[in-house]
């Protein structure tokens, strides 16, 4: 059985705030990758429920964080179909992200 190995490493300040997040995989070559964020779910066989792991880096802006989410959640409307063919929730899912772009773009207009 062949396995694969994602690595994440998270350096911390003195209060425990993430500064740099890196990671590696064994899929993705030697070289190591750096982020500003990451939001991990896992669901737990055992007790039949999401485990979740949000981090992110001082550098993270608020605008891209929330752009992060969005991206995040159509990635998943995408997922959802793939996994279980449920088109209603896909398009739920891709509806509320448009809906959550329009008010970013909004926001980024009014600070213009």
């Amino acid at each position: 059985m062949k396995k694969s190995e994602i690595r994440f490493s998270i350096a911390l300040d003195d209060q425990k705030v993430p500064e740099a997040i890196s990671w590696s995989a064994t899929d993705a070559g030697p070289d190591i990758h750096f982020a500003k964020a990451i939001n991990i779910a896992l669901w737990d066989r055992d007790e039949r429920g999401t485990m979740k792991i949000d981090l992110w880096t001082k550098e993270m802006p608020v605008d891209e964080m929330k752009r992060f989410y969005v991206d995040t959640m159509g990635a998943m409307a995408e997922s959802i179909i793939t996994a279980t063919n449920d088109s209603v929730m896909a398009t739920k899912m891709r509806n509320l992200c448009r809906e959550l772009m329009d008010h970013i773009e909004e926001e980024e207009r009014k600070q213009r």
